[in-house]
């Protein structure tokens, strides 16, 4: 018999991605569209994404350059980027927004990697929970007599195998970004 990782997997995937993307989202010595595309602005009678308003772009290395599509927007996308406090500064131009990200301290970058940090282990408690759910999938299905326990324990070793592969990865990611955060 064999027993169908697909779903797992797929659920993995979507652990990966998503811890990606939350890394994505801390700052490091670079500016950086995807550090401010998901700030929620609340224009057109709703709340919408950054990136669904307005063109973000690098000017520099330390300035993002956000161009709304409606001009009218200007003012609630700077009080968005303020609300979201992400310690950069902010002008506004007649084309739209520049913000400005300071120089890292070494006590922010501190902050930074042990945000990163907490990120992975937020990953790594949905990976775990994915694994739980996996076994016990397994027991019962030994349990109602569809596999034997010879073949339950050969699953157990290729779910663990699939998890740590997963989380090898979740601290390779890691361990990059807090590079880059140190950097």
């Amino acid at each position: 018999m064999n027993y169908n990782f697909a779903p797992a997997k797929a659920k993995i995937t979507e652990i990966t991605l998503h811890l990606e993307n939350e890394l994505k989202s801390i700052r490091t010595g670079r500016a950086s569209a995807a550090l401010v595309e998901g700030i929620s602005v609340s224009t057109y009678s709703s709340t919408l994404p950054l990136r669904q308003i307005a063109n973000l772009s690098v000017e520099d290395a330390k300035t993002v350059r956000i161009t709304p599509w409606d001009a009218s927007s200007i003012k609630e996308i700077e009080k968005a980027i303020m609300v979201a406090n992400l310690g950069v500064g902010t002008s506004v131009d007649e084309k739209g927004v520049r913000v400005v990200f300071p120089d890292l301290t070494s006590e922010r970058r501190e902050i930074l990697a042990k945000s990163a940090r907490q990120k992975l282990e937020e990953a790594k408690i949905a990976l775990r929970h994915e694994r739980d759910r996996l076994w016990s999938d397994i027991q019962g299905k030994e349990k109602q007599g569809g596999m034997s326990e010879d073949e339950k324990f050969r699953f157990k070793d290729e779910m663990e195998k699939l998890i740590a592969d997963a989380q090898k990865k979740f601290e390779g990611m890691t361990l990059k970004k807090e590079q880059e955060i140190k950097s």
